[in-house]
């Protein structure tokens, strides 16, 4: 699955992601300790323009902490470049970071059809440093290591790739301010982001974030090269006590013009999940 925000979403976001009320609402739901969630000088930047372009996406990450664990099932559709699609199902549970060296864990299970079932993902997000990915593949009965140098490559045959599940997390970038520009009615602040870490996959990322409720609704990916590689479209925001998921990811490839979409069902917070479910021994009980 490649660039998700996130599932945070890529919370997305991944943007789960990467995802009602009034932005008073927002504010007012999340307002507790973010003592830990401290601004990070080197991500921050000096001029106008990274510090705008900061403060905007720092705004944004706010209004997802305080979520604990979520668990969701959805449906992602493959496309290829002649429109013949295949659907397949999966489930992802999420633990919150705990502090700002760490990011988030994610376990992404494929539940079917039978050629991918039990096919796992575990991710461990990480700041600066490369974040821990394992694989588990059933066929093989073994969990795979995924280098910080394959985090570009395609997850499981779709459009979003390993690196897409981990980046949501704010002080990976640096950042710049562009734009204010109206989408389809809403007014939205138009950030690029940098990549701070090694390894990526992308030299830049443009995000298009809604005024109102501080949510990604568009995200363009650039390579190494700065060409437009995908582009991520987010949509069917839903809130749950204050916080925003998007509950379709829609990523299109634009050198291949195929195409993944990421359909989400209802969330679940709260579930008493800890950080003995995100460990890789879980992988090896996946069934």
């Amino acid at each position: 699955m490649s660039d998700i925000l996130i599932t945070r979403q890529l919370r997305a976001a991944l943007f789960s992601a990467l995802l009602g009320a009034s932005s008073v609402g927002v504010v007012a739901a999340h307002a507790q300790d973010t003592s830990v969630f401290e601004d990070d000088p080197a991500a921050k930047g000096e001029t106008p323009a990274a510090i705008k372009g900061y403060e905007i996406a720092a705004r944004s990450d706010r209004t997802d902490h305080g979520f604990s664990d979520s668990k969701v099932d959805a449906t992602m559709v493959l496309r290829n470049a002649a429109g013949q699609t295949s659907e397949r199902s999966l489930s992802f549970s999420t633990l919150e970071k705990e502090n700002e060296s760490e990011g988030d864990k994610s376990l992404v299970i494929f539940n079917s059809p039978r050629d991918v079932e039990g096919t796992a993902l575990l991710s461990h997000a990480k700041i600066l440093v490369p974040d821990d990915q394992w694989l588990f593949l059933p066929a093989l009965k073994r969990v795979k290591r995924i280098a910080s140098a394959n985090k570009s490559g395609p997850f499981v045959g779709s459009e979003f790739a390993f690196e897409d599940f981990t980046l949501t997390e704010l002080n990976k970038f640096t950042y710049a301010y562009s734009r204010e520009e109206e989408v389809d009615g809403a007014m939205m602040d138009v950030v690029e982001r940098f990549p701070r870490y090694e390894k990526s996959g992308y030299s830049k990322q443009v995000s298009w974030i809604d005024q109102e409720i501080y949510q990604a609704h568009k995200v363009e990916f650039y390579d190494r090269r700065g060409d437009l590689l995908k582009t991520l479209t987010l949509s069917d925001y839903r809130e749950y006590d204050g916080v925003w998921r998007a509950h379709k990811f829609s990523m299109v490839n634009h050198k291949t013009n195929k195409e993944t979409d990421l359909v989400y069902g209802e969330y679940e917070f709260k579930t008493g999940l800890d950080s003995g479910d995100f460990v890789k021994g879980v992988l090896q009980r996946i069934r």
